[in-house]
């Protein structure tokens, strides 16, 4: 409702403007436009693209044992926080909360799974390579599932021998091993770690990495979903009717997206995001401690036993490129965050990594003010937008939304 009532508004204030594009005979896309408009379409995504490190990514099997893991509160703390407790798949696989909360209260957002197989950064800050050891992260958060990975490796055991045998092959033996141990976690669990001989850390890690690798062959199964927009898309380029297909005002704001709000400088392909990293001067969350984003996140992944150079990566010396190239220094990393999806943008309430805007009117807003950043060196300048055309980039936005779940129940 809100956004028909944003679309009434902006054909109000243009008619009494006297704008011609309320023709219907609007747009007149250029070549270059068009070509632009057609390689944003979701029917120009490629095949996912194995990922080397996770030899069982596309493997059915691993992919079945994945989603019961990702639907199964005994991996945490307390018995009461699964993966799907933040990631819902009837919203888009994240929770609608400015922060996520599990064990207890994080610092960043939820970001929704779909599509995520094909970027190589994960997290906000992009601190994991892959989807395998992203997934590894929250369950030794303590404010997230507050499991750890001796006990993580028990629990499969125990519920999910034969599945995990099946793909990945024999478990250890953790007779005789304390229930919990951890370079992560307690004082406790990192001394009972410590104490551990280098053998049964290393059978312990495999074990533990191969959870996250079942979880990632689930999750490469989460697709975005066509959209209004896709379908204008595709016509466009086929050289079919469009009529009816977008309003005048959503045309109007895919004509900003493209070009005056300069949107695609981040938000471009077929998953409408560049996949890096990005200071736009987001203002930071009172209470929450400094968060200086992409800038920390490179020593962590580089840190990471679970990266792609890893001993439990699957990956050959010729892969990893991502994480041999990157960029490891430079002012325009600090409080740099990863491009968001705009695919189901208008579902996704609240914005920004820690939820700080709650509409999407305020992210335009913003982006047209180009504010200081709290810190670093923002991307933005002014982009001196009328309010009709705030409200018709806020329409053309709500083109790129899906309703309803993905169709996955635990």
């Amino acid at each position: 409702m809100r956004f028909a009532l944003a679309a009434g508004a902006v054909a109000l204030a243009a008619a009494v403007a006297g704008w011609s594009w309320l023709d219907p005979g609007m747009p007149g896309w250029s070549l270059t436009e068009t070509k632009l408009i057609a390689s944003l379409s979701l029917s120009t995504l490629p095949p996912l693209p194995p990922d080397p490190s996770n030899a069982v990514g596309d493997d059915p099997a691993a992919a079945a044992l994945g989603r019961a893991l990702f639907f199964d509160t005994r991996l945490s703390g307390n018995g009461k926080v699964a993966c799907a407790t933040c990631h819902l798949p009837d919203r888009q696989f994240q929770d609608g909360a400015p922060l996520a909360t599990g064990m207890g209260r994080t610092n960043r957002r939820t970001m929704p799974i779909a599509g995520t197989a094909y970027g190589p950064w994960l997290f906000w800050d992009g601190r994991k390579d892959s989807q395998w050891s992203q997934a590894l992260g929250p369950l030794e958060s303590a404010v997230e599932h507050g499991a750890d990975r001796t006990q993580i490796a028990r629990i499969i055991a125990a519920n999910y021998a034969m599945d995990y045998e099946a793909v990945f092959g024999g478990l250890p033996e953790l007779s005789g091993l304390p229930e919990h141990a951890s370079p992560l976690g307690s004082d406790a669990a990192e001394a009972q770690w410590a104490a551990l001989d280098e053998q049964h850390r290393d059978e312990i890690n495999r074990v533990f990495a191969n959870v996250g690798k079942a979880i990632a062959a689930f999750e490469r199964t989460i697709e975005p979903r066509p959209t209004r927009f896709d379908a204008y898309a595709d016509a466009l380029a086929a050289g079919r009717d469009t009529t009816g297909l977008l309003t005048a005002a959503e045309l109007e704001g895919l004509r900003l997206f493209i070009g005056k709000g300069r949107c695609t400088n981040c938000h471009n392909g077929p998953l409408l995001t560049d996949q890096h990293f990005h200071n736009t001067g987001v203002p930071a969350v009172a209470g929450l401690p400094e968060d200086n984003g992409r800038r920390v996140a490179i020593a962590q992944v580089l840190a990471d036993p679970f990266n792609c150079f890893g001993p439990y990566s699957d990956a050959g010396p010729a892969d990893c490129a991502e994480l041999r190239y990157m960029d490891r220094d430079g002012d325009d990393l600090v409080r740099a965050y990863k491009s968001p999806s705009l695919r189901g943008v208008t579902e996704r309430a609240p914005y920004m990594h820690a939820g700080q805007f709650a509409t999407l009117a305020a992210i335009v807003r913003h982006y047209n003010a180009a504010p200081a950043a709290p810190a670093g060196q923002s991307e933005l300048t002014p982009l001196e937008m009328s309010e009709v055309e705030l409200a018709a980039l806020e329409a053309f936005l709500a083109t790129l939304g899906e309703a309803g779940a993905q169709g996955i129940k635990p």
